[in-house]
C-alpha cells in the first residue's frame, strides 16, 4: 500500500489530474464504467445482500450517475477561481480564491450500500482532481472483487486504486502520508479514523450514524406517513445509515399509524417476506444476531419471524418499548422499528435533545409552526418535513451529520467542495504603493483608526 500511495503522490505532483478536460473524462469514464459493469455490480449486490435489481440499481447505480452527471454539468463552474471584495486598504490588488485538490484521497467504504457508497465520493474527488485509493468493505466481498476489477480495467493504479483486506489493512492506509480521508461508517470506527488521522494532521469528512427519530404528530397524514415510513425503514432491510431507528408517536394516532404501517409492510414485502426474494438479508451472521436480539425488547406487534439460515429477519414493529430497553441503546441497522408514545411535542424535543444528534430527523404533522418548531428546537444532519430519506438523493443539499454523528458533508456541489482546498490570494499592484503600513509612516496610525475606528 506505501507503494500505491508513493506512486500517485508522485504521479500527481506532475500534474496530470488539475485539467477541466482531464477530470471531465474521467468522470464519463467512470459513468461508462457502471454501465459496462452494472451486470456484476447487479450479481454482486444480490450475492452479498440479496438485493433486488430494482433497490441495487435505484440506490446504486442510478444514484451514481445521476451524481455524475451533475457534476459534468456543474465542474467548469464549480472549478473557476471566485472573486471576492476589496476592501480599502487594498485599493489597486484584485482578491480571489483558486480551487486546489489536496492531492491523495483515502475513501474507507462501508458494506451497506458497497457501491454507491465507495464511489460517491470518488466522483467528488477527482472532479476536484485528487487521486484516490478506495478501501471497500470486506463484509461484501463479492462487491468488493467487482469494484476491484472495474476500477483495474478503467483507471491506472497511480490515479484510482482499490485496496482490500480486513481492519488490519485499514490501519495500515491510516498509517500511510496520505491527504485527504473520507469515512463512512460506525461512530467507534469513526473515532478511531480521526485518532489515526489527527497524528499526521490529516484532514477528514466522517459520514456516520446513530439513532435518527421519526416523530408523527397528531395532525399527520396518517396513511401517507405509514407508506414513506415503512418505505424509508425497510429499504434495504434497515440497513440504511438515516433509516427511522424508532418511532415517537403521538398517543392519539398510534394504534391508526400501525395498522396503516402493517398494511403497507404486507403490500410492499408480501404476507411472508422471510420467502419473498426480492427482500434484502442481513449481511452476515455476526449482523444477524445482534437485530435479532432486540426482538426481545418490548412486544411484537408485526413480524418477528426471521431465518437464520438465509440471514433474514422479517419487518417488524415493536410496541411498548421503553427508552431502557436495549433496542433504544444503539443504532439498530436493521429492520426492526420500536415505538414509543408522546403527549405533548414538547416531551418529545426534550428527550430527543437528550441524546447524541442524529443523523437525520423526520417529522410529519400538517401545522407549519410545529414544523418549524422542531427544526428550530432540535439539531440533526438532516431530514425530511412528511417524508424519509428523499432528502439524500438531491444534488443541491449537502449530506452529513453532526456531533456524533458525523462531521464535513457531501453530494453535488459539496463533494467538489469537500476535496477542495480553498487558496486565497491577493494580486497586488505595482502601479503605486501605499505607504501607511510601513514603519515610519507619519500617517499610519491617522490611517488605520480611519479605516477601523
Amino acid at each position: 500500500m506505501y507503494t500505491t500511495v508513493k506512486q500517485q503522490k508522485s504521479w500527481f505532483q506532475e500534474g496530470h489530474t488539475k485539467s477541466y478536460a482531464f477530470r471531465k473524462e474521467q468522470l464519463l469514464k467512470m459513468k461508462k464504467m457502471l454501465t459496462t459493469f452494472e451486470k456484476p455490480i447487479l450479481n454482486a449486490l444480490k450475492f452479498d445482500m440479496n438485493k433486488s435489481e430494482y433497490e441495487a440499481y435505484a440506490s446504486e447505480i442510478a444514484f451514481l450517475k445521476s451524481e455524475i452527471d451533475h457534476h459534468v454539468k456543474q465542474l467548469k463552474t464549480w472549478m473557476q477561481p471566485t472573486k471576492v471584495k476589496t476592501p480599502l486598504t487594498h485599493t489597486g490588488s484584485k482578491n480571489f480564491i483558486r480551487k486546489e485538490p489536496y492531492g491523495t484521497v483515502l475513501v474507507i467504504a462501508p458494506w451497506n450500500y458497497p457501491v454507491q457508497l465507495a464511489l460517491a465520493p470518488v466522483i467528488g474527488a477527482i472532479a476536484a482532481g485528487n487521486t484516490v485509493i478506495i478501501k471497500p468493505s470486506e463484509l461484501t466481498p463479492t462487491v468488493s472483487w467487482v469494484l476491484k476489477k472495474m476500477i483495474e480495467q478503467y483507471f491506472p493504479p497511480h490515479y484510482i486504486a482499490v485496496i482490500e483486506g480486513d481492519k488490519e489493512v485499514t490501519q495500515g492506509l491510516l498509517e500511510q502520508p496520505l491527504d485527504y480521508i473520507f469515512f463512512t461508517g460506525s461512530v467507534p470506527v469513526g473515532k478511531i479514523v480521526m485518532e489515526k488521522a489527527s497524528k499526521q494532521l490529516i484532514p477528514v469528512t466522517l459520514e456516520l450514524g446513530g439513532k435518527s427519530p421519526t416523530i408523527v404528530h397528531k395532525d399527520a397524514n396518517i396513511d401517507l406517513a405509514a407508506k414513506r415510513i415503512v418505505w424509508g425503514k425497510f429499504t434495504n432491510a434497515g440497513q440504511t445509515c438515516i433509516a427511522p431507528d424508532y418511532l415517537y408517536v403521538h398517543h392519539e394516532v398510534k394504534a391508526d399509524l400501525i395498522r396503516a404501517m402493517k398494511k403497507y409492510i404486507h403490500q410492499f414485502y408480501g404476507e411472508d417476506p422471510l420467502n419473498n426474494e426480492e427482500y434484502t438479508k442481513i449481511v452476515n451472521q455476526t449482523h444477524f444476531e445482534r437485530v435479532s436480539s432486540y426482538l426481545d425488547s418490548g412486544t411484537v406487534v408485526v413480524g418477528g419471524s426471521l431465518d437464520e439460515s438465509k440471514h433474514k429477519i422479517a419487518p417488524t414493529i415493536l410496541d411498548q418499548v421503553s427508552w431502557e430497553d436495549q433496542v433504544m441503546k444503539d443504532e439498530i441497522f436493521g429492520p426492526v422499528l420500536p415505538v414509543l408514545t408522546y403527549h405533548d411535542l414538547d416531551e418529545a424535543i426534550e428527550k430527543i435533545n437528550s441524546r447524541p444528534k442524529p443523523l437525520a430527523l423526520y417529522y410529519f404533522g400538517e401545522n407549519e409552526v410545529e414544523q418549524q418548531r422542531i427544526l428550530n428546537s432540535i439539531s440533526f444532519g438532516g431530514g425530511c418535513i412528511n417524508d424519509t430519506l428523499y432528502h439524500i438523493i438531491n444534488p443541491h443539499l449537502p449530506f452529513g451529520g453532526v456531533g456524533e454523528s458525523g462531521m464535513g458533508s457531501y453530494h453535488g456541489r459539496r463533494s467538489f467542495d469537500t476535496f477542495t482546498h480553498e487558496k486565497s490570494i491577493t494580486k497586488q499592484t505595482t502601479r503605486f504603493d501605499q505607504n501607511f503600513r510601513y514603519p515610519g509612516s507619519q500617517l499610519g496610525l491617522a490611517v488605520l483608526k480611519k479605516f477601523f475606528g
